[in-house]
């Protein structure tokens, strides 16, 4: 019993260092910063990304798990944004000047973006779960 929680956690803690690491690698490279929550949201993009696709036992085409994962990204990008952006006053980003956009913390240019590197994402987590944890191999298809 022990082990496999150990295994689990181990897992968890796997996918969200390495989403983390991504994410803001992303953007220190595209903007040339980044903040530390950055890093708490890729990591906990890719555990969804991941783990959507384990609950499901990778049986779900792949245009399902996408949209699942953009709805969660979305909401993520912005639940956070509300906190660092307007609560805290952190500047973080502000996406007001882009088209179809909700009080500058999400947009639509960004959605279809992120949902490129949730495909990404989803590739990514289910075939590292497989390799490295012995999870169920994925079985990713489009229809």
């Amino acid at each position: 019993m022990k082990s496999r929680r150990s295994k689990y956690i181990s897992e968890v803690l796997f996918i969200w260092a390495l989403g983390g690491t991504i994410y803001y690698t992303i953007e220190m490279v595209t903007r040339g910063f980044s903040h530390w929550s950055m890093f708490v949201v890729g990591g906990l993009a890719l555990c969804f990304c991941t783990f959507q696709g384990q609950a499901m036992k990778w049986t779900e085409p792949l245009w399902i798990q996408v949209i699942k994962s953009v709805v969660f990204v979305t909401s993520l990008e912005f639940i956070t944004g509300i906190i660092v952006n307007k609560w805290l006053h952190l500047e973080v980003w502000d996406y007001s000047d882009q088209p179809f956009q909700l009080w500058g913390q999400i947009c639509v240019p960004f959605m279809i973006l992120f949902s490129g590197l949730i495909v990404i994402g989803i590739l990514l987590g289910g075939t590292l779960t497989y390799w490295i944890y012995g999870e169920r191999k994925p079985d990713f298809h489009i229809l």
